[in-house]
């Protein structure tokens, strides 16, 4: 369950993840406004870790980035 939103100036959620010790760690989502997925992918105590999805406008996987 993440433990941190972030939202836009619309109110409408923008990211979801969790935080510890102040720096993203575990799995987190963006999205756009209109609510579709817009990227996801891991952190490690704040550093982008494995694979990051992006998807695209209708929600659909667009690519997917190996980070080492």
């Amino acid at each position: 369950m993440p433990n941190k939103t972030i939202r836009h100036k619309d109110g409408s959620l923008w990211a979801k993840g969790n935080m510890h010790k102040g720096v993203c760690d575990g799995y987190w989502e963006w999205f756009r406004k209109d609510g579709t997925k817009m990227r996801s992918g891991f952190f490690d105590k704040g550093k982008q870790v494995g694979k990051w999805t992006t998807y695209d406008k209708k929600g659909k996987v667009y690519k997917v980035t190996t980070i080492k």
